[in-house]
């Protein structure tokens, strides 16, 4: 396989170079402001929930506790007779949204339904009432689309699970072949590992890119525009990924001579600027932009993400082709110098994993009763069980290179390697599969290597299913002084699937959000919702929850539920003039 040396192309290469770093800085210096919280809450509104006011008001002010961006479209103000009386576009200042009204509008109750996108790129969608003069039937928004389609969301956790994956196969392969690569050994699967991770990367990137459209909108994959399109461009969100496309692009060029071994020092450095940059894309897409310490956050999830790929891409590469090809001799020189790399790897992650813990997380309460807490524990836990793999590993490599450096000179691993064994271009004389070996390969290594792997993936999994959770401290804000988050489960009957949300799930006032959906996990439409909640064990009768529907397919509602305990949901919803199903929940109340 011929090399292309750095001498060819040097100034196109390190011009492209300079041309990601640039787009870096550009991003860092005209996009969006990046806020200092995460999840926004409702904190007041004008007129508020449930008021009933002499007269009607020009305007209608929501407060919530961080910037916002609005959803174009999915803020209504919604009259008695149905109609829209919002007027003009809503104007967003910092952390207030303004809705202009009709100051004509007949008297009765209003609906104000609202999507907004927080600081992290989650929506975040609601709904109250208020009254003009006197009170009367809730009106509906049959245009609202308040909540994520389910396809969406399993393919926006898709999209972030194959960018870490790409990420992955693509340090990997440029880290073992610049560094512990054996010169005889054909370099062409790393190669196109690596291709196939910088594909992945990119097609992760445009993916969560669009995605973001009907993640933010409430439609479903294909619920997607020009206006849409702009706005998520026009956010931090979409900033962060078109830098890193611009910086994947950059770093393709780079690659060649890295992957090749002809990569002169000033490319090296170059690579290792433009992957740090691109490290810090993942970080300004997520919570870590949104904490309450966004510096130090973007800069621990770098090293968490970045240790991540060393470790699972070197892992990959031991697996799959250093260790059924590298002969014994070689085995020598590189395993050790890869037990010491995976240990520094590992103790970044536990380091940056520990400093993300304390600071999404918030409380201790928060990290057994939330959804969030209670992922990162499974994470930790599987975390813990991959690390006693990486021990035995890192035992048998230990065992392995003293038997076999005795075996063959006598000398040091790393003498071994600077000998010439490993970190060339020659394919030198004894072919891709080399000569005898010195020394047995280790037993059972392999098989130790790609139980890590598999561990590993099953904690990338959860990684990707996490970033889509609110932080446990942001759960804490809106779950009152416990921090207890919402239930949520889904029922099933025959004619829908009811998705049900208890917030916070405490003894107390309880808010109920209630949405449906077909069995293709399309909205429902309901004619008609029915709620009661009661606890048989203790003899008390179900009680009626007053639901107010706020577009087709969501219901909301709120009940105070005076003693902790398991309480029995039942919910009837009528889909026709003739078709209605029940089914029922039991909710653990703390």
């Amino acid at each position: 396989m011929s090399a292309m040396t750095p001498a060819k192309h040097p100034r196109a290469a390190r011009a492209a170079a300079a041309i990601g770093l640039l787009l870096v800085a550009l991003a860092a210096l005209f996009g969006p402001a990046t806020p200092a919280s995460a999840h926004a809450v409702l904190l007041a509104s004008s007129p508020p929930n449930g008021a009933v006011v002499a007269s009607a008001p020009t305007e209608v002010v929501l407060t919530f506790s961080e910037s916002i961006r609005a959803v174009p479209d999915r803020i209504r103000v919604i009259g008695p007779d149905g109609s829209r009386a919002d007027r003009g576009q809503p104007e967003v200042s910092g952390a207030q949204l303004t809705i202009k009204v009709d100051p004509a509008a007949p008297r009765g109750t209003y609906l104000v339904t609202y999507r907004i996108i927080s600081a992290d790129s989650h929506p975040v969608a609601g709904g109250y009432t208020y009254s003009v003069g006197e009170p009367s039937a809730p009106p509906t928004d049959t245009q609202g689309g308040n909540r994520v389609d389910p396809a969406v969301t399993a393919a926006v956790s898709t999209a972030k699970y194959v960018g870490y994956a790409g990420l992955a196969l693509l340090v990997g392969p440029v880290m073992v072949l610049s560094l512990l690569w054996p010169r005889r050994l054909s370099r062409r699967g790393p190669i196109r590992l690596a291709h196939t991770g910088a594909a992945l990367v990119a097609l992760a990137t445009v993916a969560a890119v669009w995605l973001q459209m009907p993640y933010a909108n409430g439609g479903g994959v294909f619920a997607v525009g020009g206006s849409e399109l702009a706005d998520v461009l026009g956010s931090t969100f979409g900033a962060a990924h078109l830098v890193r496309l611009g910086l994947l692009a950059a770093t393709a060029i780079l690659l060649r001579p890295a992957l090749t071994g002809s990569a002169g020092r000033t490319d090296a450095i170059l690579l290792l600027l433009l992957g740090g940059a691109g490290l810090g894309t993942w970080a300004l897409a997520g919570h870590p932009a949104a904490s309450p310490v966004p510096v130090i956050s973007v800069l621990v999830d770098m090293v968490h993400v970045g240790s991540m790929a060393v470790w699972l891409g070197g892992l990959v590469m031991l697996a799959a082709f250093l260790l059924p090809r590298a002969n014994g001799r070689e085995l020598v020189a590189i395993l050790p110098i890869w037990s010491r790399w995976a240990a520094a790897a590992v103790t970044a992650l536990l380091v940056a994993g520990t400093v993300q813990a304390l600071i999404e997380v918030g409380t201790l309460a928060a990290l057994v009763d939330t959804t969030y807490g209670l992922l990162l524990l499974a994470k930790i836990g599987l975390f813990g069980l991959v690390i006693g793999v990486a021990a035995l590993s890192r035992r048998h490599v230990q065992r392995y290179a003293g038997v076999g450096i005795d075996a063959i000179t006598g000398t040091d691993a790393d003498a071994v390697a600077g000998s010439g064994a490993v970190a060339g271009t020659d394919d030198g004389a004894d072919g891709p599969h080399g000569p005898a070996q010195d020394t047995d390969r280790p037993a059972g290594l392999r098989r130790l290597v790609l139980a890590e792997i598999a561990v590993v993936a099953v904690v990338l999994a959860l990684s990707a299913t996490l970033v889509q959770q609110t932080p446990g401290r942001s759960t804490a804000e809106t779950g009152g002084a416990g921090g207890a988050e919402y239930f949520s489960t889904s029922l099933t009957s025959s004619l829908y699937t009811l998705q049900v949300e208890v917030d916070p799930a405490r003894a107390g006032n309880n808010s109920l959000h209630l949405y449906a959906y077909t069995k293709d996990n399309t909205p429902q439409r309901v004619l008609e919702w029915k709620a009661t909640a009661g606890r048989p064990d203790q003899g008390v009768e179900p009680i009626t929850i007053p639901l107010l529907a706020i577009g087709d397919n969501h219901a909301t509602g709120e009940i105070s539920l005076p003693t902790p305990g398991p309480w029995q949901f039942r919910f009837t919803l009528r889909t026709t003039d003739i078709d209605q199903a029940t089914v029922t929940a039991t909710v653990p109340i703390r």
